[in-house]
């Protein structure tokens, strides 16, 4: 598997495709809490297992999937039955994810040489990757789910437990967003052939593998202390926003009280 750019420094649009860089802390890593109202992101229950395609029906797929793909990111089948392509990959996390400090950036050499530059320390830091952005992975048809995940986080030096993390398929019904969970052993690429190159058609997801309740055990001690500390930070940045907002108010009341003491009673 590969993917589409290399590692660089800096901060870059929540609106344009993520190019390997890290955002700081801008929201809170806690869930918001769910609105009484119905919401329009309904997860999707189970599909029934469908029958392994034949290698002829394959090839029409690919066929037909290569004469619908106008970017030049069509799938090439193998000899073997093997197949390989392209999937986007929208990131979706809430909370920030633990990366090595002090290091530099990837290289092309390493990422050719398949070298760990977390393994070069043990120091952590802790970034919010950027919120809705989108990621090109190169897969091949026996890529499963569990390797994309790994394979997305190693590109980014995350050194967060991979079990964290999970891939959902998402697609849309008369007005809804569905969210399917997929299981670690599914084959991205496959999904894609089924639902052709249109990714209004179906999209990947990575998101948080909620479970319910916040498993805080699950976090080191250095990640703890850093939420701790950016929950200080948008504390007292939610304090002066309030002291702002009544500060206003207070001034305007003043001006009020001084107008109506100066005219004849």
């Amino acid at each position: 598997m590969t993917v589409d750019s290399s590692m660089s420094s800096g901060y870059c649009s929540l609106e344009e495709e993520l190019e390997d860089c890290f955002f700081t802390a801008k929201t809170t890593f806690f869930r918001n809490v769910q609105s009484k109202h119905p919401s329009k992101n309904v997860c999707k229950p189970a599909e029934e297992a469908r029958r392994p395609p034949t290698l002829q029906e394959i090839k029409q797929k690919i066929a037909s999937y290569n004469s619908r793909e106008k970017n030049c990111l069509g799938m090439k089948l193998s000899e073997d039955g093997t197949y390989t392509g392209f999937i986007k990959v929208h990131l979706k996390l809430l909370r920030p994810v633990t990366v090595p400090a002090g290091i530099r950036p990837q290289s092309i050499y390493d990422a050719i040489k398949d070298v760990n530059l977390a393994a070069t320390t043990d120091k952590r830091t802790s970034f919010y990757l950027p919120l809705d952005a989108i990621k090109q992975l190169h897969i091949s048809s026996t890529t499963t789910v569990s390797e994309v995940i790994q394979g997305l986080l190693k590109k980014f030096m995350v050194v967060d437990n991979p079990q964290k993390f999970a891939l959902f398929k998402q697609t849309h019904k008369d007005g809804q967003v569905l969210f399917q969970k997929l299981s670690i052993a599914d084959c991205p690429l496959y999904l894609r052939l089924l639902a052709g190159p249109d990714t209004d058609v179906l999209s990947f997801v990575l998101k948080e593998n909620e479970t319910g309740e916040v498993e805080w055990d699950a976090f080191s001690i250095p990640e703890l202390q850093n939420f701790l500390t950016i929950l200080e930070k948008e504390e007292q940045d939610k304090i002066q926003q309030v002291q702002k907002k009544y500060d206003k108010f207070r001034q305007k009341l003043e001006e009020a009280l001084r107008k109506s003491q100066g005219k004849p009673g």
